[in-house]
């Protein structure tokens, strides 16, 4: 934990709550991966048919630095339990991380050829890509950045999982309960520093509720306690995000003032009257900085919420189920949906 706090900047318990996901994930994979991995057999008019899993080989495995245990260990371990092999070139600024993950990867199988890391520019690593002993790749990060893996997986006829960018929207209708819902909302928006591509990013209100919503979600903001950003560039483009926003309409409700002193911090930040066409909108904001969008009804905030490219995940705030069922597994396009969380 505390090199994570000392690479990027990370609340000590939210740095806890990382290991522990981790260890969660080893002992899921630990527990359900045989079954996984079984043969399946089908039946056909043949003698006998079935599917068998084996291990591609060496998995490029290449990480952002946000979650720098988590996004390494995600890859790592349902890999390393297929029979394959990874090489992990993460970001630049948790190489510390990385080269831990290593060491305990040797201390655990008490071998050295298992995984390895690189320490390598963004532009060399894509280049691993296309060498013939990488079988598969495994990246999240940008979506320009992962246009570009895309092509070159493409272009090799490699396997590829990508998690991009994001921008999430979390609808809140009429009828919600609103104090639970805006505490949830800025909860998931400030979640480790707001440096989180499946974090919510744009908040669709209904009309009707949008005053008392914002109310209480600006409340809610103000009272989260937050860790520093993990550079000092990227604090400097979210100011710039915020800043732009605000000259194109946008009403600056809390923050979105560079504090004084040492550290990237970045206080907690909400825009109002966001609209399509806005930067606070149509970008991700990667930090804790909230878009707040009204809607005239329920089917408006559904378009809004998907008037975006991107698509990691989404919510809907409603105390008819039924309702929220049928947008989240319906009408929003987005890979998780939740309802009411």
């Amino acid at each position: 934990v505390s090199l994570m706090q000392k690479e990027m900047g990370k609340l000590s318990e939210e740095g806890i709550g990382e290991i522990d996901k981790c260890a969660a994930c080893c002992r899921y994979y630990a527990e359900f991966g045989p079954a996984f991995l079984a043969t399946k057999e089908i039946k056909t008019d043949a003698l006998k048919s079935y599917v068998a899993f084996e291990p591609i080989g060496t998995v490029l495995s290449i990480m952002p630095w946000n979650f720098p245990y988590w996004q390494a260990f995600r890859c790592l371990v349902p890999a390393l339990l297929a029979g394959n092999t990874v090489v992990l070139k993460h970001a630049s600024n948790v190489s510390g991380c990385a080269l831990k993950i290593a060491e305990l990867v040797e201390e655990a199988f008490e071998r050295d050829d298992l995984f390895q890391v690189v320490l390598l520019s963004g532009k060399d690593a894509l280049a691993l890509v296309s060498r013939p002993q990488v079988s598969g790749v495994s990246f999240t990060g940008s979506t320009p950045v992962g246009r570009e893996i895309a092509a070159l997986a493409g272009r090799e006829l490699k396997k590829a999982v990508l998690e991009l960018g994001g921008s999430d929207a979390y609808v809140v209708l009429a009828d919600a309960d609103l104090e639970k819902a805006a505490e949830i909302c800025a909860t998931s928006r400030l979640l480790n520093a707001g440096q989180s591509c499946i974090s919510a990013k744009r908040f669709i209100v209904e009309a009707a509720v949008y005053d008392r919503f914002e109310t209480l979600f600006v409340a809610a903001m103000k009272g989260k306690k937050l860790a520093p950003l993990a550079r000092e560039d990227l604090r400097d483009e979210l100011h710039e995000q915020v800043k732009n926003s605000i000259r194109e309409g946008a009403k600056l409700l809390c923050g979105g003032e560079m504090p004084a002193g040492a550290g990237n911090f970045y206080p907690p930040t909400v825009l109002s009257r966001v609209k399509p066409g806005m930067i606070a909108f149509d970008e991700e904001t990667f930090g804790p900085v909230a878009a707040l969008i009204e809607a005239k009804d329920a089917a408006e905030a559904v378009h809004l919420a998907n008037q975006t490219n991107f698509g990691l995940g989404a919510a809907v705030f409603t105390k008819d189920r039924p309702t929220g069922i049928e947008i989240a597994e319906k009408r929003l396009n987005a890979g998780s949906c939740f309802i009411n969380a």
